[in-house]
């Protein structure tokens, strides 16, 4: 049994998630007619001992992205696999999903290692773990290595820094909810002040941490988005504001906003640079990962303790990380660089979207206010914000967008 102590089990009661009521282990699936969540053995050397699940929805083309999900402690993949809402999205849009679990014979409550410097260094440990089933992913199914993305809770947020950070080579970008910054914590013994009340450092410092986790690393660093509640008391709201820093200043933008708007759910959305960072914030939400049931386009998973009926954040995830196959991805900057002003000419052709104003809004090239939408940078009334209303955006500088293609 690796790390089992008295303290260990303390820290991990105060990070624990919700015991889900469907944590029996998932059979291998024979042959059927449905995809369905299955476990993946032999995927590597596993060091960190972690289990691998796989969802290839049915029909999924050779060359398809993947989704990384990390659950948070005490739950299992299966049940965020179910309650988070990602199914929804791959089998619409075809990607799969890799889901990795913890057993408890690595930790009490089942929570990744995120404060375990042997877990949490490139080439070692659980970290290492991940990025296996992720190369048996490309290679066995099919999966589009350029386009591999990590999204986490809690314990599972605060790994999906963790890989960001180590593996910046592996994914394009992700997403944290409810964690902490990467090497906040390097031990048991400061996990819960970074939990709570939480770290203040520089940018600089932040993201000092996160370059030195692949030293002499000269490429191109993931886009990241970011959700907290400002009610929960487990992982403070701090944590993502420092996040926010940490990885604005890994990506080279400013720690202002380059565009703010409301969004449902009493969510804020803040952009940073050229939709480099994004930082979500719920009114009022505890420690959970934000879901909206129900059959909407924009509505996803199921509710209960830890998934917190406010808004589907993987219907945004899944747009920010480019998986609707309506549009481009920013491409990453690999150092710091000036934001150019909104008359700077292009070096590529115009970006182009035509869509619905509420899709705009959800995407970041537009935001909303007393009902209407309006381009972002420009300011331009584009109509009603809703889903009825279309217009077409061209951008002509980073988050800088114009009515008229």
């Amino acid at each position: 049994m690796r790390r089992s102590s008295s303290t260990l089990t303390r820290l991990l009661g105060a990070v624990a998630g919700l015991a889900l009521a469907a944590a029996g282990a998932v059979a291998i699936a024979a042959p059927a007619q449905a995809a369905t969540l299955t476990q993946v053995t032999g995927f590597g050397s596993n060091p960190g001992n972690l289990a691998m699940y796989a969802y290839r929805p049915d029909g999924l083309p050779a060359n398809s992205p993947a989704v990384v999900l990390l659950h948070g402690c005490t739950q299992n993949a299966s049940g965020y696999f179910a309650n988070s809402g990602w199914q929804k999205y791959a089998d619409q849009w075809k990607f799969a999903l890799i889901v990795a679990q913890q057993p408890a014979s690595n930790n009490a409550n089942s929570c990744f290692n995120f404060f375990e410097a042997g877990d949490t260094t490139r080439g070692q440990g659980e970290a290492l773990s991940i990025k296996q089933m992720v190369d048996h992913a490309t290679t066995n199914f099919g999966v589009n290595g350029s386009r591999v993305y990590v999204s986490g809770l809690s314990a599972g947020g605060a790994m999906s820094a963790v890989m960001l950070a180590t593996y910046p080579d592996v994914f394009a970008a992700g997403s944290i909810i409810a964690g902490i910054p990467y090497r906040c914590a390097t031990s048991m013994v400061n996990a819960f002040s970074c939990m709570n009340p939480g770290a203040d450092k520089t940018p600089a410092a932040w993201g000092d941490l996160v370059r030195g986790a692949y030293s002499g690393y000269t490429g191109p660093r993931p886009r990241v988005a970011i959700w907290h509640g400002t009610s929960d008391t487990t992982v403070t709201p701090l944590n993502g504001t420092e996040s926010r820093d940490q990885w604005t200043n890994v990506r080279g933008v400013s720690q202002t906003p380059t565009s703010t708007s409301s969004l449902p759910g009493n969510t804020s959305l803040e952009v940073y640079g050229n939709d480099d960072v994004r930082l979500y914030r719920i009114s009022g939400m505890g420690h959970g990962t934000p879901v909206d049931p129900g059959s909407g386009a924009d509505q996803c998973g199921t509710a209960g303790a830890y998934f917190l009926d406010t808004i589907c954040s993987t219907y945004r995830d899944a747009l920010f990380f480019g998986l609707n196959g309506g549009g481009t991805t920013p491409t990453p900057t690999a150092t710091p660089t000036a934001t150019p002003t909104p008359t700077a000419t292009p070096t590529t052709p115009p970006t182009c979207v035509t869509a619905s104003n509420y899709a705009h809004v959800a995407a970041g090239r537009a935001y909303q206010s007393g009902g209407y939408a309006y381009a972002n940078g420009s300011n331009q009334r584009m109509g009603l914000y809703n889903t009825f209303y279309t217009s077409a955006l061209k951008q002509t500088a980073p988050n800088y967008w114009v009515i008229g293609c």
